[in-house]
């Protein structure tokens, strides 16, 4: 298995890497755009759809992806869209999680594949104008997401006792989601201090916007952020757990689906971009 998940890994950043770093913007839409449609698809399975429909509702989510940039551009959108979409998140998600498992399936199918496709589009668009804004801007939402998740799996095994959502997530703590926060917070003093202070970036951090707008407040805006990047990715779980479903799918052999590696990112790259345009 560990095999797998390395040789996935690196073929994955063989494609990224080059569209990530080309002059032009749209080869990292377009492949960033084929990974909403394939995340599509897999909302389309576990939300009630089969056969050639699943493939037309995530075929149609990147088709509306590209309809709205070759409308739009990489112009940035008014703050209130990204407000917008985080209170969805913030209290769509709080609902979610509060029916629990046996809540999810009791909504219609419409509303239910309606909600993912909003998600997913809407996270693109933030994802590609956070692409717009700059490279360093753009990873350090990355790994903000990312140290969250690596540090809570090991601050969970090492001292994680009081489970946090064991209904929908057995395997996730309080201890993790604390060590997660610990960690994002290290990285964003690493961040601001020594990678934007030192290197020649083309952006400034996500980290060092939130300090320079926020102050002392960015340690909050912090938290709210890896606080809903363990919402996305409860979420998901609840949904998988609401049919049976162990993954997303295994487009990605050794890592699962599209949607069990962007589940956390859907509703942070909103809201960072909301938080930022204060």
């Amino acid at each position: 298995m560990l095999k797998q998940r390395i040789i996935t890994a690196v073929v994955l950043l063989a494609i990224l890497l080059p569209a990530l770093f080309a002059a032009s913007p749209w080869p990292f839409a377009a492949l960033t755009l084929v990974m909403i449609g394939a995340a599509g698809w897999e909302w389309a399975r576990l939300n009630g759809l089969a056969g050639a429909a699943t493939l037309v509702f995530g075929g149609g989510l990147a088709l509306l992806g590209a309809a709205l940039l070759g409308e739009f551009g990489f112009a940035l959108a008014p703050p209130w869209s990204w407000w917008l979409a985080g209170a969805i998140w913030v209290f769509g998600g709080a609902l979610a999680l509060r029916a629990g498992v046996t809540g999810w399936p009791r909504i219609a199918a419409a509303p239910r594949l309606g909600l993912g496709a909003v998600a997913l589009v809407v996270a693109w668009l933030a994802i590609v104008q956070a692409k717009a804004i700059g490279i360093n801007f753009l990873l350090s939402i990355f790994c903000l997401v990312w140290c969250a998740d690596v540090a809570a799996y090991f601050g969970g095994k090492a001292f994680g006792r009081s489970k946090l959502a064991p209904t929908i997530s057995p395997g996730k703590s309080w201890a993790g989601v604390w060590s997660g926060l610990i960690a994002v917070c290290v990285l964003g003093a690493v961040w601001v201090h020594a990678i934007d202070a030192n290197l020649a970036v083309d952006s400034a951090s996500l980290y060092t916007q939130l300090v320079h707008r926020w102050g002392a407040g960015s340690l909050v805006a912090i938290a709210f952020l890896v606080a809903m990047s363990v919402v996305g990715d409860l979420f998901e779980s609840l949904i998988k757990r609401a049919v049976g479903a162990k993954d997303s799918s295994q487009l990605l052999p050794g890592h699962g689906g599209v949607l069990d590696r962007v589940d956390a990112l859907l509703p942070v790259f909103p809201l960072a971009l909301a938080l930022i345009s204060l």
